[in-house]
């Protein structure tokens, strides 16, 4: 139902915009929805895009409802609500640092007897966004050694970039995790395993996200959360949509991204996954990297 931004009378929702990123784990959980295969949902205008360029184009309210990243929630909780299913949470999934060989930590070692932190002093960074999860994350971590220069980089072109020697370092997400090797990287640090050794909670990454005043949130919580429990019940329905967006992915990588981004998370938040998000948003707040939130 679509509900009127002064509170009247609620009318029916004619068209759902929505804005997800091509990636797997997106286009599993929606599938049903965008192919209008969820009883009494309304018909889908749907639109691709990286999360680096919809944490941006939310802040025009665009789309009645985004994927982005739990790092741009900051930026847009005046104007959106958090839906507590269909977004990227989990264990053993973060960002990756990557360079073509291993870098000092701050104590000049390096290998098994370095401190997990690495010297990016005079360092150049490409990242894959400034308002991503993966460069809030890799701020928090690399806060007493910063890198000289950070660059907002593709996603797709940060692994040749580095391997060719026109970034030292690279921040990575998503199947650059099943891939960095052949590209002959080294990983420097995964920030999933230094978030969770340090906090204990999951790794929150992307978030969806709801218009207030033009989508309920109940009913889109249920929307996405039977679509999701369709593509778990019949994997087959979606695979072929799954596979012509997966950006060149093989399918043994599509599989492993699946299983790795799409879990009891992406069903509800619950109490670890929302205590993750306070935790991220909290320490970032308190850093003074983002403006501090109050209505999670």
């Amino acid at each position: 139902m679509r509900h009127s931004p002064a509170g009247g009378a609620s009318v029916k929702l004619v068209e759902l915009s929505l804005a997800v990123s091509p990636c797997p784990n997106d286009t599993f959980v929606f599938h049903a929805l965008i192919h209008g295969l969820v009883p009494d949902a309304p018909p889908v205008n749907l639109t691709f895009a990286d999360v680096d360029v919809t944490n941006t184009a939310a802040l025009d309210g665009k789309f009645d409802l985004v994927k982005v990243s739990y790092a741009a929630l900051p930026w847009l909780l005046d104007d959106y609500e958090l839906l507590h299913c269909g977004g990227a949470l989990g264990r053993g999934c973060g960002p990756l640092v990557l360079a073509r060989e291993p870098l000092a930590d701050p104590t000049g070692n390096t290998g098994a007897g370095a401190s997990g932190k690495a010297d990016l002093t005079g360092k150049t960074v490409a990242v894959p966004g400034d308002r991503t999860t993966a460069y809030l994350l890799f701020r928090l971590w690399s806060a007493e050694h910063p890198p000289a220069r950070i660059e907002v980089v593709p996603f797709h072109e940060i692994m040749p970039g580095v391997a060719a020697g026109r970034y030292d370092v690279g921040l990575v997400i998503h199947e650059a995790r099943f891939t960095y090797q052949r590209y002959g990287l080294t990983a420097l640090a995964d920030l999933g395993e230094w978030w969770e050794s340090d906090t204990g909670l999951p790794i929150p990454l992307g978030a969806i996200l709801a218009k207030k005043g033009t989508v309920d949130p109940v009913e889109a919580t249920e929307w996405i959360r039977a679509s999701l429990r369709q593509g778990w019940l019949d994997p087959a329905a979606s695979r072929e949509f799954v596979l012509a967006n997966a950006q060149e992915m093989e399918p043994d990588v599509v599989n492993q991204h699946i299983e790795l981004y799409v879990n009891e998370f992406t069903l509800e938040l619950g109490k670890d996954g929302l205590a993750a998000v306070e935790a991220l948003l909290g320490r970032a707040a308190a850093a003074g990297l983002t403006p501090a939130v109050s209505n999670i």
